[in-house]
């Protein structure tokens, strides 16, 4: 299997202010000017129908929260309503990258639980033994302190079957109930000897580099965590982000990466950037 090209790394970068809720208590948005307006927008449309809403009388700070819109004020030159076609640009690319993310994580999923399926010696799924066997106490040193480094799975693990109905549960249901950030730490150094050597490396062509897989996919659950929570995402190389993201898709399944690319909204997104601003 030919390996895709490599890409660059995706900028570390750090969003001002605080996440606000968007919701609140009755009244939020009394005392302002009607700002109702007709008609939906399409879901999959990169025209955003902000520019059309007045940005003014105090409704978007009590809605997002002035920190929160500081940081678009900021990119936006301070033209209110052009933060708020940013905020909005910004929400639908969360979401479209929320879109391919999914398919990466549902992937990586299953191609670590395949290959440890294969090569597990135990006579039942891994998973049922995953607390006790796979994720033994494993101390390491971090910022001057020893801490076992397996305590989070192992955690993640009995969390899993307990949210899938106890132990007699089917492990693909346990396995489902594993979020992209109990998946994404599997490839770090720590379970180099462990996990990688042994098992995970059967996910992947012969010779993936494992470093190389584990700063991809640490740099993909960032990402997720992000669109996520609503953080900003304007500051990112959203085509490095895409170029990560389709590599490790290939690693796994080459038509995998041609379906992430084919339905992915991101590249029609970032052609729809708005002018002169987030740049």
């Amino acid at each position: 299997m030919t390996l895709p090209k490599d890409t660059d790394q995706i900028p570390e970068r750090r969003s001002p202010g605080d996440m606000a809720k968007a919701s609140g208590p009755p009244g939020l948005f009394a005392n302002d000017r009607s700002t109702s307006r007709s008609g939906t927008a399409d879901a999959g449309s990169t025209q955003s129908p902000a520019s059309e809403w007045p940005a003014d009388g105090g409704w978007v700070d009590r809605w997002l929260s002035s920190p929160r819109l500081a940081s678009y004020l900021a990119a936006a030159g301070g033209d209110r309503l052009a933060a708020l076609v940013l905020y909005e640009w910004n929400a639908r690319v969360a979401a479209a990258l929320l879109h391919d993310l999914c398919h990466l994580e549902i992937g990586l999923r299953n191609a670590y639980d395949s290959a440890l399926c294969a090569a597990w010696k135990g006579s039942r799924h891994w998973i049922y033994t995953a607390d006790t066997a796979m994720f033994v106490p494993l101390l390491r040193t971090r910022s001057g302190r020893r801490i076992d480094v397996n305590a989070k799975p192992r955690n993640a693990v009995t969390a899993a079957i307990r949210a899938a109905g106890g132990p007699s549960a089917k492990p693909g249901k346990i396995v489902a109930e594993l979020g992209f950030g109990f998946w994404r730490y599997l490839s770090s150094a720590s379970h180099e000897k462990t996990l990688w050597v042994p098992y995970l490396h059967r996910a992947f062509p012969s010779g993936t580099d494992r470093r190389d897989v584990d700063g991809r996919v640490g740099r993909m659950h960032v990402v997720r965590n992000r669109a996520a929570h609503h953080e900003p995402l304007f500051r990112l190389d959203l085509a490095v982000i895409l170029a990560d993201l389709r590599f490790l898709a290939h690693l796994m399944a080459p038509p995998l990466a041609d379906y992430v690319t084919a339905t992915s909204w991101v590249p029609a997104l970032i052609a729809a950037r708005p002018p002169g601003v987030g740049s």
